[in-house]
């Protein structure tokens, strides 16, 4: 008897997740060009990203009440879940964003996304009782030595603290984003998560937000960026997201989700100008090849054939 095929729910979430990836590649660039237009800062562009996402969300889920089945009892574990959302996703823009400023689109994006499906692998092994397998480990010493030579040849070749800073936050943005991963794998279809997780990182950022000080733009292309990153990038990637991740498991989540460095890298390089040395090259390869290595090994697993009784 072999491991069974792909049903159509976990094919039809692996293509969710890639259009949510796809989406996510934008908000890089938008950010840097919100930040680029007006004096708008990290915080809140994350806050306004956020908020703007869950509007949009509570819209939508008012819009379709009459054709919701029986509400779903939420129990203790579900709400910790939840609650993990909303401060991952706080946690995660507001890191991220900061990454941008500082190192750049490209440098910030491959370092929170490359780093992100390894975080994600490990805490699944930690969650589930068990210790690194030796490839996990060999994957995680490549994927440092590549950031190491991405983040350091970047640093060498431009301001460097500003460079490494960027890594450095970037690394938060990947804890961020590793913790929404595994929180959002547990909780229940019905339960309104990605409206939760918004309106949740909207609430966490705010008290920070008021006491910095709230910058309202007036520029026409910044409020439309602003506006499409609450809705593209934001409220229909994640309620993409986070209906695909129900039938996906987390470390194919998080290799797919590599597209969205990719996209990001590609959109930075042909709009805003920004170039990576040939060694930064390699060493964001390694990341995504160190990844890339951790998925391959999980498909030829579940691939193996498995003996039949008697055979």
């Amino acid at each position: 008897m072999s491991t069974p095929l792909p049903t159509p729910r976990s094919s039809r979430g692996f293509l969710l997740v890639v259009l949510a990836a796809l989406c996510w590649g934008t908000s890089g660039v938008s950010g840097s060009v919100v930040a680029d237009r007006s004096d708008v800062s990290a915080l809140e562009i994350a806050w306004y990203r956020l908020a703007i996402g869950s509007v949009v969300l509570l819209a939508a889920w008012a819009a379709t009440a009459r054709r919701r089945g029986p509400a779903v009892r939420v129990t203790r574990p579900v709400a910790v879940r939840l609650a993990l959302i909303g401060a991952g996703l706080a946690a995660y823009q507001l890191a991220y964003f900061s990454a941008v400023e500082r190192a750049g689109v490209s440098i910030a994006t491959l370092v929170a996304l490359g780093l992100a499906p390894l975080l994600v692998a490990v805490g699944g092994t930690l969650l589930g009782h068990g210790r690194p397998q030796r490839a996990t480990l060999v994957a995680l010493g490549v994927a440092l030595v590549g950031l190491t030579l991405l983040v350091g040849v970047s640093a060498g070749a431009d301001s460097g603290t500003a460079v490494l800073l960027g890594a450095l936050v970037a690394t938060g943005s990947a804890l961020g984003y590793a913790v929404v991963t595994l929180a959002g794998a547990g909780v229940p279809a019905g339960v309104p998560v990605t409206l939760v997780g918004f309106a949740g990182g909207a609430l966490l950022l705010t008290p920070v937000v008021l006491a910095e000080g709230l910058s309202v733009p007036s520029d026409g292309v910044v409020l439309a960026l602003l506006l499409y990153l609450g809705l593209v990038p934001s409220a229909l990637a994640y309620r993409l997201f986070f209906t695909g991740v129900r039938t996906v498991p987390g470390a194919v989540v998080s290799i797919v989700t590599l597209l969205e460095p990719l996209t990001a890298t590609a959109l930075a390089t042909a709009f805003l100008g920004e170039r990576l040395e040939p060694a930064a090259v390699a060493g964001g390869s390694l990341l995504l090849a160190a990844v890339a290595g951790l998925y391959l090994r999980e498909l030829g697993r579940r691939a193996e054939p498995v003996a039949a009784p008697g055979a």
